[in-house]
């Protein structure tokens, strides 16, 4: 069993990355319902929190049936990090999270997210000052360093396990690669193997197939594994990784008719949070890939993506079910 704080986890837990425009509730809540074991918010400005911007408090939004679910916040100043660590702990998440592994230019030119990895006495006043600010457990996410010359995570993870920081999520890129490029366990490897480190560490990266999993499982000894990317249109990743981890054998893959009630679940769900306008607007940079690799789909595709009312959107998504019953995506 793992554990950060009193939140228990199972063994070797598959955790939901935070996502920009991706990892909100109606997602979430379908990445639990295949079988994620922890999720975490978007993540928020602590700027925005305090400014109350209206977006930045949305995110906020964390509902029972999603837990354990944690809130990650970034910025560069400290009493801002400070001040919106304890706005994040008045709605009760399980966890406050950190983002020092966000490569967008926008973010790293404001001295937050990864490019923080360029100052890590920076990353610790702003852990600390997040630590000392709230009740609940903090964790992290973050990069192997900034770039191939400035690779830090082994200084980073022993820093921020001294200050009381109870978890590390390791992107196992650096900032330079972006999301390209190949990336390299074996530092993350390096990290877990570290006699000082008793924390749990976990690794993000890549992670796209329960053989992968299974493989960076057992190859580097990690404690559990973040999925991201590989997660968006795909919920049933999760389920997939577990059944695979148990039987050595793969789920069937989801039927068109699953895909159908997974986007209808999430077009629903977004309606509801959002209000209709906005839910399904949001919605709609999502069906390319819950309807990936279906033959013939563009006419549904831009139904899809122009049509502004629910009941024409419900009823181009009875009619895929109904035109592809039977078919079998590969």
């Amino acid at each position: 069993m793992i554990k950060i704080g009193n939140i228990e986890l199972p063994d070797f837990p598959l955790l939901l990355a935070p996502m920009e425009d991706v990892s909100d509730p109606p997602f979430r809540r379908l990445c639990k319902m295949h079988g994620a074991d922890m999720m975490y918010s978007e993540f928020i400005s602590s700027e925005g929190l305090i400014r109350d911007a209206i977006k930045s408090r949305m995110k906020l939004d964390i509902f029972d049936y999603e837990r354990p679910v944690g809130i990650q916040i970034f910025g560069g100043d400290e009493e801002a990090m400070a001040l919106s660590s304890k706005i994040v702990t008045t709605v009760n998440p399980d966890l406050i999270d950190i983002n020092f592994g966000c490569p967008v230019k926008k973010v790293v030119c404001k001295g937050a997210g990864a490019g923080v990895l360029k100052d890590v006495d920076l990353m610790v006043r702003l852990t600390k000052a997040v630590i000392d600010s709230t009740n609940l457990p903090v964790t992290v996410k973050t990069r192997l360093g900034w770039d191939d010359n400035s690779i830090n995570i082994d200084e980073v993870a022993e820093r921020l396990q001294d200050i009381g920081v109870q978890a590390l999520s390791i992107h196992a890129r650096t900032r330079a690669q972006m999301y390209k490029g190949h990336s390299d366990w074996s530092h993350i490897a390096r990290v877990k193997n570290n006699p000082r480190i008793t924390m749990p560490i976990f690794g993000n990266g890549d992670i796209d197939s329960p053989e992968k999993a299974l493989h960076y499982k057992n190859e580097y000894g990690i404690d559990g594994i973040m999925i991201g990317r590989a997660a968006i249109g795909y919920p049933w990743i999760f389920d997939e990784i577990k059944h695979f981890f148990k039987t050595g054998e793969h789920l069937a893959k989801p039927t068109v008719a699953d895909r159908v009630e997974a986007v209808r679940n999430h077009l629903t769900w977004a309606m509801e949070w959002k209000g209709e306008r906005l839910g399904i607007v949001e919605t709609r940079p999502h069906y390319t890939n819950y309807f990936k690799g279906i033959h013939s789909f563009k006419t549904y595709k831009q139904k899809l993506v122009t049509l502004d009312r629910p009941e024409e959107l419900y009823a181009v998504l009875n009619e895929i079910e109904e035109a592809y019953a039977g078919y079998e995506v590969v």
